[in-house]
């Protein structure tokens, strides 16, 4: 893999060329957010698939990798208001704001119907991001401009990375505010990533429950707590993946896609427990005619082809709003 041929800049976060948004590039900005912000809540869908399907995600990582010391060296080139303004500038805060705040709209008011249906619907939410998935792999897979050999290996390794990632046994464990901490700042890099779950990294680690129910329940010193974890794990790893996407675009969009075709391990609508019956354990997949309740194939293939529809749309979406 050549820097040559895989080479496409991001979007540039100075304050002369941050893109000016009106309110209707806002409007669109906050709506992704909520759908970024509703696949989150799901153990098995990243939020980051979303962005990088709708055409905001080399801005999402461009303006949160511009977060670090430099900032302090801007405000002071500047200095008071105007120094304020040219690091808001800097960082993208309108964008990353705004999207933000759909994110936090999902959580908020999506958390505890999304919560229901895993528990009593686990088939039929399964199905539609199923569909989601594939139609995601799909639509990328055709963004890879020229297959390479190294291009085949990191789609392969994105693969097998999110497969054990996927196949990792959850731990049973009650956390502590600084266990919570560290698992949000290693479940923020997940949720970047996509393919790999935020959410699913935190049901790994045990702190699922614990975070679901204390958004349901305005639990504010679990929620401040991961999100400080949050932004330090944001702040220790976009820098990284801002350079492979200026650098490596080609490739690593081919490793992305890896990760997010490797997840369809995780989000195989026909799952059971241990002894073959349905409930909240259920995490071992099976094929469709060996459900307990039948495959439900009316239903299932509905859903998945709703999901399939919806990312296509959101793709399309993305690219005009991006003018392409």
């Amino acid at each position: 893999m050549t820097a040559p041929n895989s080479q496409r800049p991001l979007e540039q976060s100075n304050p002369e060329l941050t893109t000016k948004d009106g309110p209707k590039d806002l409007a669109t900005i906050y709506v992704k957010g909520m759908a970024m912000g509703a696949a989150d809540i799901v153990p098995g869908v990243s939020g980051g698939t979303i962005a990088l399907i709708a055409g905001i995600y080399e801005r999402l990582i461009n303006a949160l990798g511009s977060i670090g010391p430099n900032l302090w060296q801007v405000f002071r080139q500047h200095g008071g208001i105007k120094g304020l303004l040219a690091v808001w500038r800097q960082v993208d805060a309108t964008f990353l704001l705004t999207l933000i705040l759909g994110i936090a709209t999902s959580f908020a008011t999506l958390a505890g119907m999304i919560k229901y249906l895993l528990e009593n619907q686990p088939l039929y939410i399964w199905s539609f991001f199923f569909g989601l998935v594939v139609a995601t792999v799909l639509i990328l897979l055709t963004e890879i401009q020229r297959w390479t050999l190294s291009r085949a290996v990191l789609f392969a390794a994105g693969i097998a990375a999110a497969v054990v990632i996927s196949s990792l046994p959850i731990l049973a464990t009650e956390p502590s505010l600084p266990y919570l901490f560290v698992a949000g700042a290693i479940a923020i890099c997940a949720m970047i990533l996509p393919g790999i779950s935020g959410s699913f990294i935190l049901l790994l680690m045990g702190a699922y429950d614990t975070v679901l129910e204390a958004v349901h329940t305005l639990n504010f010193s679990v929620i401040f707590t991961l999100m400080a974890g949050m932004a330090t794990g944001l702040l220790l790893f976009t820098r990284a993946l801002k350079w492979l996407l200026a650098n490596y675009y080609q490739g690593t969009l081919a490793l992305l896609t890896g990760f997010i075709a490797g997840s369809l391990v995780k989000v195989w609508p026909w799952k059971v427990d241990a002894l073959g019956t349905l409930n909240s354990d259920a995490i071992i997949n099976v094929a469709p005619w060996h459900y307990p309740t039948g495959a439900q194939w009316l239903v299932t293939i509905g859903l998945m082809l709703l999901g399939a529809v919806l990312v296509t749309a959101l793709s399309v979406w993305g690219k005009k709003s991006k003018g392409a």
